[in-house]
């Protein structure tokens, strides 16, 4: 285990390595230039490059031989790139993106066995980094070499993500058809959970738990870096750029600091949005009024308001399908 640290980053994820490092024995470095190791951790893409590749940043930083482990959902081109990087400025670099097991817990970050990692790099450089991985995450699994870990990750926030939000689809269904009809004087149930996935999320939207410490800013970032990837292999995901403008519309209103349950509430009406912080009145602001034929055709606005990093200028093949400001209706 490496004696000495130093994180950068999202201070939620850098109260998990602090407490984690320092119970492992670890202690924490006065500077990056005097850590062993250097952990990352940005819901943004521009701001991990920033750190990483500013005239003061990590690459400039950190003394050779520093190991650099980033814990961000990024792309596997970036990785390749920080790798070859690190490795002409003799540093190692290691990806290790984070993945949060059960998103709808209040501390989702507090217990070990909630997280896990994959780890992506060099050979060496994983087996350098594994012990501090595993201090951290109770499933660690090693990808192979340097943009495998990012790829993983991207398969799984695609899948992940359509889970999250077909169970929030498929409950806003069952409610709303309970409060407007009947079936012969029975009740019509309770939507059922396909995935584990699903069956968290839809317990958090019945006992209306719509805080936590994984929020709908880092599913966004996750999902951003899966539709750059794609982006940069010229792939198109509709599923999935449907699905971030869906969180980007909780975002403008008042929600990227919310769990991903409260996207529940977009489909609820204006006063259960109002009782949970989130106004309305800032999608018209955004978006123009709901009657509006096409609602996200400004993509430099959106972009502003969600902050998830995700490049939404240039042509967008699916801006014609974004209907979300109607959902404010039900």
């Amino acid at each position: 285990m490496e004696s000495t640290y130093a994180f950068v980053g999202d201070q939620t994820v850098g109260a998990m390595v602090e407490a984690r490092m320092e119970a492992a024995g670890c202690s924490r470095a006065e500077s990056v230039a005097e850590a062993d190791t250097v952990i990352t951790y940005y819901t943004t893409q521009t701001a991990l490059e920033d750190a990483y590749f500013d005239e003061s940043g990590l690459i400039q930083s950190a003394c050779p031989g520093t190991l650099l482990i980033d814990l961000s959902s990024s792309t596997p081109s970036f990785a390749r790139e920080l790798n070859a990087v690190a490795v002409v400025s003799d540093l190692v670099s290691v990806e290790a993106p984070l993945i949060v097991l059960d998103l709808s817990l209040p501390d989702a970050f507090a217990r070990r066995d909630n997280l896990a990692c994959l780890v992506g790099g060099e050979e060496d450089a994983v087996q350098r980094a594994l012990p501090v991985v595993e201090t951290l995450a109770g499933d660690v699994q090693d990808t192979g070499g340097p943009g495998s870990a990012q790829l993983a990750r991207a398969a799984y926030t695609l899948q992940t993500t359509a889970q999250v939000i077909s169970a929030i689809e498929a409950d806003a269904l069952y409610r709303v058809v309970r409060r407007s009809s009947a079936v012969s004087g029975r009740g019509v149930g309770r939507v059922g959970a396909a995935t584990p996935v699903a069956e968290q999320v839809l317990a958090a939207v019945e006992t209306g738990s719509f805080a936590g410490t994984y929020t709908v800013e880092m599913l966004m970032s996750e999902l951003s870096a899966a539709l750059t990837a794609a982006d940069d292999v010229d792939l198109i995901l509709p599923q999935g750029e449907a699905c971030l403008h869906l969180l980007e519309l909780l975002a403008v209103i008042g929600g990227t600091g919310k769990a991903p349950s409260a996207l529940s509430l977009v489909y609820g009406d204006e006063s259960a949005c109002a009782a949970e912080g989130l106004d309305w009145t800032r999608a018209e602001q955004t978006y123009g009024d709901a009657s509006d034929e096409l609602g996200f055709s400004e993509h430099d606005d959106v972009e502003d308001g969600c902050g998830c990093g995700h490049d939404h200028s240039g042509d967008d093949p699916y801006s014609g399908y974004s209907i979300y400001p109607g959902y404010s209706v039900n």
